[in-house]
């Protein structure tokens, strides 16, 4: 699941040397604004996209309303910033336990959840692709040096799963070795910076509440400079709650991989995942408690404008169809395949794909779907990962050069993410990049969008950098709704504020290259002048 988890939690693994044994804070420069992503360099200081001057070029102009799909962990539909801008079905009557449209789900209301089962449960807690690939290999080849019965692929993708599980075993050891004692450190400075701010045991704090906190007493303030660097390092609006969930869902994803339930999958959806026979399978409830994630998603394409509330969405007039696909570890090639034929069946025209892995079994399946979205004009907005990478030379999925060797990237568009400021750090640290595979830098540091319930979040990630670009996407084709999926990307890209000659750190390094070099538009997105571009353009739909 492509989330930037892991920078942050090795973060703290650095930051917390003992439970009160704590460096002096360091100085950062102040958090952006909450909008920033939404901004001009030229006219805020930030490396937004424009959004302000975009809406300009558009007033007085029509919209038609756009179906964009999200396939991901789910969303919260009662979040207020998302109502009236959630996908409806037209052709489904909720709630009667019928699947009126004969589409093959039942009371698909706003969407579907393919990770489903009865009794409203769902396979949240899964395992990465290559623990799985692992057990279910193992038993075949664990003692052989060869292939059997010539099955020379198997053999070879065996040995690659071997090594990768290897690596993730160690990695997860040594993660969990540091984040359990982290943790129990972040729980007891909590216990104590609740207590002297006079919070119930359920109560939050922010770093604005540690800024009110006068004590003389050494643990407190040991305890509130603990928290200080956590919230400078995860975002001054974060809260303790957040930061506390985020890790032990961490540490239980590191878990699965060391202690995998390999049961969960048919017991919970009854499928099985390496069987793609075309049986629905799933359920109709899209919230989980790991929805989060996919309400995040959801809000920077289209939270409801305007309304005095929560944050602005990228575009104006669209309707987001929510398909569950992503669980806490890797997601299955069929759901995902799955998941892109029925958002293209239900006629999304943009789907947004915030999720990633290193291996994929069933590539084939995903292949076909992908074909299948550019046979009916459809675009695909993928994250690009979070590990700074070269995905030129590291793979990652799903892609768009297929198993026969061909390429199919003219309805997909890739992205990296990039940082508020126009200094050395405007490409992240964390995104993946790559001159011949990556399409287009977006904002995904420091980006707020809206949570579960009333909440709202800070975030890095890929993630929240292609619903930025699908948003943009969305916003292009409702007021040039003739304009097909491979021209909304020439605009998107063509339009890209150029960075040549600029220098940034590598991701993941101190490193200079020119921002040019890693990716193929060689720039950072900017809706202003995309739709500009658009409007000169043809229409091909």
């Amino acid at each position: 699941m492509n989330i930037n988890t892991r920078g942050f939690f090795l973060g703290l693994i650095f930051l917390l040397p003992a439970i009160f044994a704590v460096a002096q804070t360091p100085s950062l420069r102040p958090d952006p604004p909450k909008n920033w992503h939404t901004l001009d360099l030229k006219t805020d200081g930030y490396f937004g996209v424009s959004l302000n001057d975009a809406y300009q070029f558009l007033k007085g102009k029509k919209s038609k309303t756009v179906l964009v799909s999200i396939i991901d962990s789910g969303v919260d539909t009662l979040q207020q910033d998302l109502q009236g801008v959630l996908w409806v079905n037209p052709n489904e009557k909720p709630g009667n336990n019928k699947d009126d449209d004969h589409n093959g789900y039942v009371d698909d209301k706003h969407g579907w959840n393919f990770l489903g089962g009865k009794n409203g449960r769902a396979d949240i807690d899964e395992t990465s692709e290559e623990t799985r690939s692992f057990y279910k290999l193992q038993g075949k080849y664990a003692n052989v040096k060869a292939p059997i019965n010539g099955d020379d692929k198997e053999y070879v993708y065996w040995l690659k799963v071997k090594v990768m599980h290897d690596s993730t075993v160690a990695r997860s050891t040594s993660d969990l070795q540091y984040l359990r004692p982290e943790l129990s450190a972040l729980m007891i400075s909590n216990g104590f910076i609740k207590k002297a701010l006079n919070l119930p045991p359920g109560g939050s704090f922010s770093m604005s509440d540690l800024e009110k906190l006068q004590s003389k007493n050494d643990t407190i303030i040991d305890s509130k400079m603990v928290w200080t660097q956590v919230f400078q390092q995860e975002g001054t609006s974060s809260t303790n709650v957040a930061v506390i969930k985020d890790v032990s869902d961490y540490i239980k994803k590191l878990n699965n991989d060391l202690n995998p339930d390999l049961k969960a999958r048919g017991e919970i959806v009854g499928d099985d995942p390496d069987v793609n026979d075309g049986k629905p399978y799933g359920n109709n409830i899209l919230k989980y408690s790991d929805a989060d994630h996919g309400t995040g998603v959801a809000g920077l394409i289209g939270a409801k404008r305007d309304n005095g509330y929560g944050i602005d969405g990228i575009a104006d007039n669209v309707n987001i169809m929510v398909i569950k696909a992503l669980d806490n570890g890797d997601e299955y090639d069929k759901d995902v395949a799955n998941a892109i034929r029925y958002a293209v069946n239900n006629g999304a025209k943009i789907i947004n794909m915030s999720f990633g892995k290193k291996l994929s079994p069933h590539k084939d399946w995903v292949d076909a779907a992908f074909k299948y979205a550019a046979s009916k004009d459809v675009l695909l907005v993928i994250a690009c990962g979070n590990d700074n990478l070269n995905n030129d030379s590291v793979t990652e999925y799903p892609n768009t050069t297929f198993l026969d060797g061909t390429l199919h990237d003219e309805n997909v568009i890739e992205v990296g993410a990039s940082a508020p400021w126009a200094d050395t750090t405007l490409a992240t640290g964390f995104s993946n990049y790559g001159k011949n595979t990556v399409d287009v830098f977006a904002p995904g540091e420091k980006v707020t969008s809206i949570n579960s319930g009333a909440e709202f979040n800070t975030a890095d990630g890929t993630s929240f950098s292609a619903p930025i670009v699908s948003g943009i996407a969305a916003l292009i084709l409702e007021y040039y709704p003739k304009l097909s999926a491979a021209q909304l990307k020439q605009a998107i890209m063509q339009s890209a504020t150029p960075l040549t000659g600029f220098m940034v750190n590598k991701p993941g390094t101190h490193q200079k290259v020119d921002f040019s070099t890693l990716c193929k538009s060689g720039g950072i997105v900017n809706a202003y002048k995309a739709l500009e571009v658009a409007s000169k353009m043809k229409g091909e739909r």
